[in-house]
């Protein structure tokens, strides 16, 4: 296991150096750059301008520009964004930090409703209850995670129950740490529900497939004809061996919720990446948008490495090694 994790480390630093090449030229080929807009304001002479050229190594070669920032990261340093006049090693921290918030309470949402919802669908196969959460999955799954925010940004707006978007209060830093909690929970649950619902909808089915493909095996009925309580059954012997293919989708799921809130977050006034990539792209800031995409290409990564080490965890069968 520890060699394939080593294998997996190593092949990650090329794929990201691809990501940032790929990112790089693209940013580069559309057309203008940051300094455009600066032109645009007729009291910033030429020599201004050139200065900036000069500091932000525009007036470099592409090729330059993309070795130097590629030394400057194995440094530890993502550049400095143009954009915010800080480095980029400062915003991204805290916005990171504020979409894998939101990432991860969707993702706990969604396999603690899907999960039990799928199993009881499958024990309850083509009863009312089966019917109903079938019905209603379908209906979530062709509703947009953007169109679920914003019925419940005019609920919201309606009712007051919850505030219409941010992250905090005004009076958050006024509060104790339980009010503090309970702030962001509040803050959280639009983006959180309108993330997760189709989502739930989905891993819903699979497991609700999953569960009825393993409770038609031998080993079931041999279970059931031991005497096993039904429980047993269900839970020691069927969902173990059905929870396995979830497990490989768990990398997917979490990096897809990672990329897949950018919107919500926009919508919902969430302070991640997404808006930050947003704000970063349309001002032409080359190494932001460089160490967003950087950063949502590792998470990718360790999210689907998580995933095969949890499956050969939960699976005494699978194996990483020649053998």
């Amino acid at each position: 296991m520890l060699k394939y994790i080593f294998k997996r480390v190593a092949i990650m630093i090329p794929m990201l150096l691809g990501i940032a090449l790929l990112t790089f030229m693209l940013m580069r080929l559309s057309p203008g750059n940051y300094l455009d807009t600066i032109r645009l304001d007729p009291q910033i002479s030429k020599e201004t301008i050139a200065y900036y050229e000069r500091l932000f190594q525009l007036d470099k070669p592409l090729i330059y520009q993309y070795v130097h920032w590629v030394l400057n990261l194995l440094r530890g340093e993502f550049g400095y964004s143009f954009y915010y006049n800080v480095p980029v090693v400062q915003i991204i921290s805290w916005r990171l930090f504020n979409t894998f918030i939101l990432a991860f309470a969707s993702f706990l949402m969604t396999w603690l409703i899907a999960i039990p919802l799928g199993i009881w669908a499958a024990v309850n196969r083509n009863r009312k209850t089966d019917q109903a959460i079938q019905f209603f999955s379908y209906v979530f799954l062709s509703w947009p995670s953007f169109f679920v925010a914003m019925i419940l940004l005019f609920w919201a707006s309606q009712t007051g129950i919850l505030p219409l978007g941010g992250m905090h209060s005004p009076n958050y830093e006024n509060l104790n740490l339980w009010q503090q909690f309970v702030d962001l929970v509040k803050h959280l649950a639009i983006p959180t529900i309108a993330l997760s619902i189709g989502s739930i909808a989905a891993l819903q089915k699979i497991m609700r497939g999953n569960m009825l493909e393993a409770l038609g095996q031998k080993y079931i009925l041999t279970a059931r004809a031991k005497g096993l309580p039904e429980n047993k059954v269900i839970y020691r012997h069927a969902l173990r061996n059905a929870i396995n293919p979830l497990i490989t989708l768990l990398g997917y799921e979490f990096s897809g919720l990672l990329s897949g809130a950018a919107l919500i977050e926009i919508i919902c006034s969430w302070p991640g990446l997404g808006s930050l990539m947003l704000t970063a792209v349309r001002s032409k800031d080359i190494y932001l948008v460089m160490a967003s995409m950087m950063m949502g290409g590792i998470l990718f990564i360790v999210g689907n490495l998580l995933a095969d080490i949890f499956l050969a965890k939960a699976d005494p069968r699978i194996r990483y090694d020649k053998r």
